[in-house]
This record gives structure tokens, sequence and C-alpha cells, in this order.
């Protein structure tokens, strides 16, 4: 029997989701943009699709435009805030444990001229808000936050900082990178302060491929793509009708707080069975989404346990799978040692799992220990 522990990385879509994606393509086909019938029903499924997006980010259909997943969105938001203010500051302020498209984009806006300050979580796994404050001057232009670490679940106090960078200058841009908290926990951009939030499709059960970015009325961003008249000509191109149909169909199947609860169950229970086996350490903070679930294996490296756990149909993840295997950059920010950071693995639950999976996992891990320290 399998045991999908992995969903950080990718959900399986809804039946409901893929059911959308194949009217799409072999129904109601037709270009959004076209001016004849089919072409109008095709674009009242994309504003149909918007609509349920925006409803879950608590926003008006015209703060959202569509993209093809969180890592162009995190680009979109940097990339386009950057260059749009860069007449009035060059100066960045984000955290070391944000996702690799935001750590990336950084590299390139360093490259390029721009000031970036890296904001290190300190030894409960979150970033404070007076760190990030102290970065803050007359030349910065944007301050990025991560909602929800994809490889610990660290909640990260993104409406305090947010309040206390606009008080301190005003005309700043906040952008949060929602990716791991859209769908799981109420993602709502006023009340977090936030002008861009950062979302994806394929993180709450709808197909890989898709994602959106909400962008507040009055805040401009440079595109990164030019073309044609699509999403305000901010992401132009014809728009994969498929997938976003697919996506509003999955915001519509949203049960934030009884998933929530299940969640928050399943994950107490498996940290307690988890500290029961000899040498495993919980690495997720307290304040964690009970989502993401990070603890190290003893002596054991993080993906030779990954492999001997998929032996026996058990998929779990060494970090982020963007990261492929390389080590945590996220651990090392948090002051974790090399043993930690080398053994890590995270799991990460959706609304499917069960306890048996869990135990599953600790059987096999228990064992895998056994065998695996001795070769």
């Amino acid at each position: 029997m399998e045991h999908y522990l992995d969903n950080s990385a990718t959900t399986v879509a809804s039946l409901a989701a893929a059911k959308k994606a194949f009217e799409m393509m072999t129904e109601n086909y037709a270009n959004p943009s076209s001016l004849h019938y089919r072409g109008m029903l095709a674009e009242q499924e994309l504003e149909k699709a918007r609509k349920a997006v925006a409803k879950q980010l608590f926003a008006q259909t015209d703060e959202i435009i569509f993209t093809s997943g969180g890592t162009e969105a995190n680009n979109l938001a940097l990339f386009g805030t950057a260059y749009a203010k860069k007449r009035r500051g060059t100066k960045i302020v984000t955290t070391s444990v944000e996702h690799s498209s935001i750590m990336e984009s950084c590299k390139r806006l360093e490259q390029e001229g721009f000031e970036i300050a890296y904001v290190s979580p300190r030894q409960d796994g979150v970033v404070h808000t007076e760190d990030i404050l102290a970065e803050v001057n007359d030349n910065t232009v944007l301050v990025s936050v991560m909602y929800v670490n994809n490889e610990t679940g660290a909640i990260m106090p993104v409406a305090e900082i947010f309040d206390a960078v606009k008080g301190k200058k005003s005309d700043i841009i906040c952008h949060t990178d929602a990716v791991q908290a859209f769908g799981k926990i109420a993602v709502n951009p006023k009340k977090l302060g936030a002008d861009l939030v950062s979302v994806s499709a394929h993180k709450v059960h709808s197909p890989k491929g898709c994602g959106a970015i909400y962008i507040k009325k009055g805040a401009r961003l440079v595109p990164r793509t030019y073309g044609g008249e699509q999403e305000k000509k901010i992401r132009p191109g014809t728009e994969p009708l498929p997938l976003i149909a697919a996506f509003g169909v999955a915001c519509n199947e949203f049960a934030i707080e009884k998933n929530y609860e299940k969640v928050a169950e399943l994950c107490e229970y498996a940290k307690n069975q988890l500290t029961k086996i000899d040498g495993v350490v919980i690495n997720s903070p307290q304040n964690a989404l009970p989502y993401v679930l990070n603890f190290s294996a003893g002596k054991v490296r993080s993906e030779t346990m990954l492999h001997f756990l998929e032996e026996y149909e058990i998929y779990v993840s060494s970090g982020s799978a963007c990261a492929k295997g390389a080590p945590s950059y996220v651990l090392s920010s948090m002051g974790y040692g090399s043993y930690r950071a080398d053994s890590a693995l995270r799991v990460s639950f959706s609304k499917l799992n069960t306890k048996e999976d869990v135990d599953a996992l600790c059987t096999t891990l228990a064992q895998g220990l056994k065998v695996l320290v001795h070769r």
C-alpha cells in the first residue's frame, strides 16, 4: 500500500478538478480571447475561475492575475517591483529561508546592482519583526517575507512585519509568498498588509502549471513578458484555460477549518510517534503549520533514508522538492549544524492522509535506522 507524504511538493488533483481540466480540453476548448460565441463561453470559464481564486484571497477579481505557478508569481513580484521602483530606491529586504524562486531572483537582482538584505530567523525558526525593520531604510522599495516556510512549516508574523514596515516607510511594496499557506489557513492580503501575494494551484489539489498573483489596486509591476492583452498585459499569452478552470474548481472545494483540525491532530500524532524513535528530533518550530513536519533521522543521511522509505512505497522529501536533494539552507539559517541538516526529512500532509500513513512511516523509519546505520 502506498503512503504519500510529500504534499508540500505537490498534491494529487481532485477528481472534480481533473474532470474540469478534461472538459476544457475536449469540450469548451476555444481561446478565451476569440470574439465568437465559443470564445465567449471560454472567457466565462476563465472569469469564473478568477472569481473563485479571488474569493479565497478576499480580493476583487481584477486584483488576480494568472501565472504558470508560484515561481512565476514570485518572479513577477520581485522583478516587476524592482524595475517599477528603481528610481525611488534599490534595496530589497527578504529572509534567508525563502523559496528558491525568491532567492534566485534576488541573486539576479544583486547582479544588476540592487542591494538585498537577507534576514535570518532566530532559534525559534521565525523571522522577527524588529530584525526586518532594522534593514529597512530610505532606499528600500520592497519587503518580501514568506507566509509559511516550505521546509519547516514555520508561520512568519507577516501582518506584524508589514504593519511595522509600512509604519516606517509607507510607500514600500510588501510581498508574501503564500504558496504553502493558501488553502490551509486564511490568506487575506488586506489583513496581512500585503500589496502582492503569490499562490499556486498544484499545492491545493489542482494540476501543475498554474498559479496566480494578487496585485493590490495601485501597485505597479513592470511585466516580465510582452505580447497580447491577456491578464492586463502583466502576463500576456493565451491562458492555459484547462489548468485555470481546474484551479477554480479546486478553490471552491476548500474546507480550511475542517481540514486544519484533522491535519493538526494527525501532525501531533506523528510528532508523538516519531519522538519515540531513538535518534529522531523534530526541526519544525512550535508554531509551525501542521501540514509540514520536518525532523532529523539520526545518523542516516536524508537521501539514503528517503530511498529506503521509497522501497516500502512511503514517499517523503529531504527538503524542498525544488532543491533536488541539495543541503537545506533553511535549516542552516536556523542555526542547525550539518548533523541535523544532513539527516533532515520533511513530511507534508494533505486532507487525504491518515494515521495509517504515519504508522507506516514510523515503523519503516525505525527499521531503516537499525539497518542503515550499520552499513
